[in-house]
């Protein structure tokens, strides 16, 4: 068994890296980058273990049968190196230890139980739901000592980044020069979905490569356990709360969203944003380019005309600001209900 077996769609991507793989053209620093729940982690994971490979077909694909193959796939080959944003919490109490490793064991078992899993699934796995996840100055330090070893194996090492984004800076500008300037044999695959968040002088070492959605049949299979039943309950609240402009029951709502977490209500306002893209598309009446549930659909049959030319865009635009302020710690009552009040003006539009 490859680690591909687990690649949900996605065969553009799969075939492209492994054309680069052949043609021996891999770069030393690539970056996956996509939508939440398209599989850049399961892609990266995947090509790790095409590099490591003992016997590659001539197609590039890992055999799955040598031992390196086997290492990988259990992700417990030497030269197969992971790094991941992490919370403090009270397996660290020291900053010098603040370092992924001391959660690589729950990494491990998250990962080959599904890679399609996202951060507040992580945060969850180590017992942090309300806390940001970050990468920590020592995190910088640890990858430099594993990557400065030989690799254990003779061939290839490979440092797999999730979430490079969630690096700060000061961690960030201590691993530049070995972006710049890796060991012999060393290839980082980062899997990121917000790019434009990664510091510039690491994004200009990469390369990127896009991985796009997947449709809604595929993110079923990929996470069939996932329940966007609240996401799309706060959504639909939302809207006829605004419609009907009761500011009493938005305070109450605010508060209802705010109580569930710092990542669930980036995840949440994300929902929204797609929403509203998929409502405004509605109008069109090509159901082709629609992607929703029953459910999303049925709201939407009444919703959708709601959402025309001269409201989508500011919608989405406060939206947007919206998860911002979240991301930056903003007091989460105060910015949904400044949201719900907005939402009142704009749905009339």
């Amino acid at each position: 068994m490859t680690f591909f077996d687990k690649v949900i769609g996605q065969d553009g991507v799969r075939q492209r890296l492994l054309g680069d793989l052949t043609a021996g053209r891999v770069p030393h620093a690539l970056m996956l980058t996509g939508p939440e729940g398209s599989g850049k982690l399961a892609l990266a994971v995947a090509f790790a273990q095409a590099l490591l490979c003992d016997h590659p077909s001539a197609d590039g694909m890992p055999c799955g049968e040598c031992p390196s193959c086997k290492m990988s796939a259990r992700l417990e080959h030497p030269d197969l190196h992971f790094t991941f944003p992490i919370v403090r919490g009270s397996k660290i109490k020291e900053a010098k230890d603040a370092l992924s490793d001391f959660y690589i064991k729950e990494w491990r078992a998250r990962v080959c139980e599904s890679p399609y899993f996202n951060l507040n699934d992580w945060l969850a796995e180590m017992g942090a739901e309300n806390q940001q996840a970050s990468y920590f100055v020592a995190e910088a330090d640890n990858i430099q000592r594993k990557l400065a070893l030989k690799a254990s194996q003779g061939g290839r090492k490979v440092m797999v980044v999730w979430l490079p984004e969630k690096m700060n800076q000061e961690t960030a500008n201590k691993l530049l020069k070995l972006f710049e300037e890796p060991p012999a044999g060393t290839h980082f695959l980062m899997a990121s979905e917000e790019p434009d968040l990664v510091l510039g002088t690491i994004l200009s070492r990469t390369q990127r490569m896009m991985v796009p959605p997947l449709t809604r049949e595929e993110r079923l299979r990929a996470c069939p356990q996932r329940d966007e039943r609240q996401q799309l309950d706060f959504f639909v609240m939302l809207m006829r709360l605004a419609y009907q402009r009761r500011v009493k029951e938005m305070r109450e709502w605010a508060d209802q969203v705010a109580a569930i977490g710092r990542e669930p209500q980036k995840s949440f306002l994300q929902f929204c944003q797609r929403q509203v893209r998929e409502n405004f598309v509605c109008n069109f009446r090509l159901p082709e380019l629609n992607d929703q549930s029953e459910e999303e659909a049925a709201f939407s049959r009444n919703f959708a005309r709601f959402i025309n030319e001269r409201n989508v865009i500011p919608i989405t635009e406060e939206l947007a600001k919206a998860e911002a302020d979240i991301a930056q710690n903003v007091n989460a009552r105060m910015v949904f209900f400044d949201l719900a009040l907005k939402m009142i003006v704009l749905v009339k539009q």
